[in-house]
């Protein structure tokens, strides 16, 4: 089974100032990212902007970031789609490409057909049987106003093909409930900055991160403090990065996060209309909240 320690990042997806995926800029940020010690990159995700991305812009940043990723690294393939059968595709196509895992978010369009618990197994079910990668399940539910169960999640989890959940409501409630009801080897990540020490104690094994584009060091220095049962020190890298996480991902968002990495040092650049950028003034509270924080 594909081991998922550590912190990811749901990289976000250059653009250039027409508005086209940006390969030169691709390539300059994972090279960058290589350098660090994340344990692997998660590509067409929400950060990337997956809802607005063709599914051929999709498969050709999958592929782009297979060939400038570093062996090391793993790859998680954002498929998740509303239908079983463009998920399905998406997932087996990012297989031939070289990636691991799917991660794949609950379907929420039809919410009053979806939003029970016998839609979501059958969804994923489906999904799994017919992916030539494990499923990560992807619940996202600020985004989808959908919140996928804990219990299905449990149930979901006795699946061979479904190995693991971001879990991106920043319930710690719910990320206790999942570690102590899942199936023995089933993997519990958090995509919450903001409670990523204290998910990491109650037993998330790693973590699918936004805030991690812009500031991986940061995140990787909470992780390795929790692996190294250095609990006082996660506590003070959490408290440290607890603004700036919370400016970029629920504050400012995907336009905030971009202008955080052109801090940095990594390619944000425009976000895809209609998202906007922010302006000087949100930009200047970035820049403050960043201060003393490594890129």
């Amino acid at each position: 089974m594909v081991k998922l320690q550590g912190i990811f990042p749901p990289i976000a997806t250059p653009f250039d100032h027409k508005g086209d995926l940006y390969h030169v800029k691709v390539r300059h940020n994972v090279e960058k990212w290589n350098k660090t010690p994340l344990a692997g990159y998660a590509v067409c995700g929400s950060t990337g902007e997956s809802v607005y991305l063709s599914t051929e812009e999709k498969i050709q940043l999958w592929e782009w970031v297979a060939a400038y990723a570093d062996s090391s690294k793993i790859l998680i393939a954002g498929t998740g789609v509303e239908s079983v059968r463009e998920t399905v595709y998406l997932c087996n196509r990012a297989e031939e490409l070289g990636y691991k895992v799917a991660m794949v978010r609950t379907p929420h369009y039809y919410k009053n057909l979806l939003n029970r618990c016998d839609a979501q197994l059958l969804y994923f079910r489906a999904v799994a049987d017919q992916s030539k990668i494990p499923v990560l399940i992807y619940n996202w539910p600020q985004a989808t106003s959908l919140d996928i169960m804990a219990e299905a999640v449990a149930m979901l989890s006795e699946h061979p093909n479904i190995i693991a959940i971001k879990e991106s409501s920043g319930s710690l409630e719910k990320v206790m409930q999942m570690v102590r009801d899942c199936t023995a080897g089933f993997q519990v990540l958090t995509g919450s900055a903001p409670t990523l020490a204290p998910s990491l104690a109650v037993g998330c094994v790693g973590a699918v991160l936004a805030f991690a584009n812009a500031a991986p060091y940061a995140t990787v220095s909470i992780w390795e403090a929790h692996r190294t049962r250095e609990t006082a020190a996660a506590l003070d890298w959490q408290n440290r990065i607890a603004r700036a996480a919370q400016l970029v991902t629920t504050k400012y968002g995907i336009p905030g996060l971009k202008h955080a990495m052109d801090m940095n040092g990594y390619y944000g650049g425009p976000p895809r209309l209609p998202l906007v950028p922010v302006g000087p003034a949100q930009q200047q509270e970035i820049q403050q909240a960043f201060d003393g924080i490594k890129g």
